[in-house]
């Protein structure tokens, strides 16, 4: 099995993971279906030009804001954070399975995880 297909999996199971504890802490599923493609608009950056749509779009999908969000939800019990934490998560490993990786400035199809056989 290639090493791309081993990784595709890998985040297949991190969003069936992460959507199990968003319904084991009861969150609206409609918000979850309305939210899951929020991050996509990070792509308005590719209006002005490519570098600054990559950087928008990394930004918006990078892990740190949302593990963050995730970090600071749990230690202050605010399920607000939590939700919207988990449904940011899911969305980039979602994306991820996919074969949607953060972008690189030349190109907006040009991904980082391209770069793995």
């Amino acid at each position: 099995m290639k090493l791309r297909k081993i990784i595709s999996l890998e985040y297949v199971i991190a969003f069936i993971i992460t959507v199990f504890f968003y319904g084991q802490l009861d969150f609206s599923w409609l918000y979850f279906i309305v939210f899951l493609l929020l991050p996509d608009v990070t792509m308005i950056g590719y209006f002005i030009n490519t570098k600054i749509g990559a950087l928008f779009y990394n930004i918006g999908h990078s892990f740190v804001v949302p593990a963050l969000l995730l970090v600071i939800g749990f230690m202050t019990t605010t399920p607000i954070l939590l939700m919207v934490a988990m449904i940011w998560l899911a969305h980039i490993f979602l994306d991820r399975a996919l074969g949607y990786g953060l972008k690189y400035d030349e190109a907006f199809t040009k991904t980082h995880l391209q770069q793995i056989v």
